[in-house]
């Protein structure tokens, strides 16, 4: 198969609709926190770093916005998201979902985190994508109007191609900067991330009943997998196995860092998109 074909390839459509159903959800839950105080978050009430210009670190000064304006930005915000989400107009949604979070990363770079870091890339792909054919209020507003409408059951492969890119490469930047660091030097250094001011019950359970080598197991093997990320996810014979790997680390890294929980189910919403088994995606299309 060229790179053409395997670019062009149609893939169910779930994959697709299953990242603009949940992906959203997970984004605005970390966002919840912010929306919260959105006036310490994007106004000129709260604090800011004071204008500086480092092209790497941060790129572009970007001016808060006034008092009054940031309810609007706020429910703009949720209003976005869930309409992405339920499929009400998602492509439009997606896109004003994607600005928004990238001019609050821009404007606050001390809140950034690794889902406000990645939420713009997610929701441009969205917008570009023909989310929302189906299992959407959108397909089910065209139904309505036109009985006789079929949502397609396919879609083009690019658009579920970059999601899968994305995860592949996102793990294995990790595991590469993983092995720059202490992992390969250093037997413990998974049971120590333990030990920090995100601990939860679970994470001190886990610390105090696993012994050592255990851990040192663990570390070898998430970092044989974030390294080798793409060949496991290429393979046909290892993709099913590499999901089930994934999302059990996403569970564990949720249940030990509990403000982390967001980013663990965004990651699984991705994950399942992209590679769940297609005998579970290919059901007829409302």
């Amino acid at each position: 198969m060229t790179f053409g074909e395997w670019l062009e390839e149609p893939q169910p459509i779930l994959r697709l609709e299953l990242t603009r159903i949940l992906a959203p959800l997970a984004i605005l839950g970390f966002l919840s926190s912010r929306l919260a105080q959105v006036g310490e978050w994007v106004s000129d009430t709260g604090f800011r770093l004071p204008e500086f210009h480092d092209a790497a670190r941060h790129p572009v000064d970007v001016p808060p916005l006034s008092e009054t304006m940031t309810t609007l930005f706020g429910a703009t915000v949720i209003v976005a998201a869930l309409a992405v989400s339920v499929g009400f107009h998602p492509r439009k949604a997606a896109l004003v979902l994607g600005l928004s979070v990238a001019y609050a990363a821009l404007g606050d770079r001390l809140s950034t985190f690794t889902v406000t870091k990645i939420t713009p890339p997610i929701a441009f792909a969205l917008a570009a994508s023909p989310c929302g054919s189906a299992y959407s209020v959108q397909a089910w507003l065209r139904r309505r109007a036109d009985p006789a409408f079929q949502s397609p059951k396919k879609v083009v492969g690019a658009s579920v191609r970059f999601f899968q890119t994305f995860l592949c490469t996102m793990y294995g930047a990790s595991g590469l900067a993983k092995m720059r660091g202490d992992w390969l030097s250093y037997p413990l250094v998974l049971w120590t991330h333990l030990h920090d001011n995100q601990q939860t019950r679970f994470s001190v359970f886990m610390a105090n009943t696993i012994p050592g080598p255990g851990w040192t197991l663990a570390q070898g093997a998430v970092l044989l997998f974030e390294a080798l990320a793409p060949l496991w996810f290429a393979w046909p014979r290892t993709r099913t196995a590499a999901l089930v790997f994934a999302l059990g680390m996403h569970a564990f890294i949720g249940a030990s860092f509990w403000p982390v929980r967001w980013f663990a189910m965004l990651m699984s919403s991705l994950l399942l998109g992209a590679f769940l088994p297609a005998k579970f995606l290919e059901r007829p299309s409302p």
